[in-house]
């Protein structure tokens, strides 16, 4: 169970009216995840209701008006209230326990999800404010726009070129933080096709609310179609490239590249390319300048009728 308490209630928050919805899930994580809230909400009311109707009912059975209630003015103890108020409020915890136990093991976000069908590989850099994805197997990469087919397990290798991040898509699930120096592990899955919102829920400095991006889940020829247009572009991400992109920018556009440095990712986890500033390390401008896409990311709309993440410090790969 990778989402935590606080930033889940700062998601939760940026999310209210918006389309994507924690229960509204469209993977297996996701949903996992929202029968573990759903049951745990069940389980509490187990002892908050009877708690409320007990409230009430002492309090209308011990009016003054009422005459027949009988007052033991020096009752002090009773093995039976004392045995009711205790076990209930353990069974409780037992369960939750239980719960929270299997739930934390079952989606470990660094375990790989079971399938029939090869992982999409993707590697993730948070910077000053949008996102990169990397597709190592394909040889190319975009900025606040991910593509991935459907039904296909998606393995992603997560860090930071700044300051920590976290990195969520509430309909698939499982939040997990990037950091600089670290890399962490996240797998998910869409099983259907769709356009669902990503977003950042750690604060990062002044464009921390335009970090946003779109996670479009198509099929398996829409996909591919995707990564030959991506191949055309006239932008390629080698070392200089990079180090443009890492300039803070406020509310950059999606854009995609038609190659990448194979060592790229690795070097910025090593630290081989120095992190960026963050948020006091320059002025940010209005958007990246380097060719954007057509594709723009979600915009909020009124709705229709795991454990810690797992980080290790990555070595960088060894150039042939």
């Amino acid at each position: 169970m990778a989402a935590r308490a606080g930033p889940v209630i700062i998601a939760a928050s940026m999310l209210a009216g918006c389309q994507s919805s924690l229960l509204d899930a469209q993977g297996p994580v996701g949903r996992a995840q929202a029968t573990i809230l759903i049951n745990s909400v069940v389980i509490m009311l187990a002892i908050v209701v009877p708690t409320i109707v007990a409230t009430l009912a002492f309090a209308w059975w011990f009016r003054a008006s009422n005459t027949r209630a009988r007052r033991r003015l020096d009752w002090s103890y009773s093995g039976q209230i004392e045995l009711v108020t205790w076990s209930i409020p353990l069974l409780v915890i037992l369960f939750l326990g239980g719960i929270a136990w299997v739930g934390s093991h079952d989606l470990d976000p660094s375990r790989p999800l079971a399938s029939e069908r090869k992982p999409l590989r993707v590697q993730v850099v948070s910077l000053d404010w949008k996102w990169l994805f990397i597709y190592p197997d394909h040889g190319v990469a975009s900025v606040n726009e991910m593509f991935a087919p459907a039904r296909t397990p998606i393995s992603f290798e997560l860090t930071s070129a700044s300051v920590m991040n976290a990195f969520f898509v509430p309909q698939l699930g499982s939040m997990i933080y990037t950091m600089n120096g670290m890399a962490t592990r996240l797998h998910l899955q869409a099983d259907g096709e769709g356009e669902f919102l990503g977003l950042s829920t750690h604060f990062s400095g002044d464009g921390f609310q335009g970090m946003r991006f779109a996670f479009r889940s198509v099929g398996d020829d829409a996909f591919q179609a995707w990564v030959e247009g991506a191949r055309g572009s006239a932008s390629a991400l080698d070392r200089a490239g990079y180090e443009e992109l890492a300039k803070q920018s406020l509310n950059a556009k999606p854009a995609s590249y038609r190659a990448v440095d194979p060592h790229l990712f690795h070097d910025i986890v090593s630290q081989a390319i120095p992190p960026s500033g963050g948020p006091e390390g320059g002025q940010p401008t209005p958007q990246v300048s380097h060719r954007s896409s057509t594709f723009q990311a979600p915009v909020c709309t009124p709705a229709s009728p795991r454990r810690e993440p797992t980080a290790s410090l990555s070595s960088p790969r060894t150039r042939n």
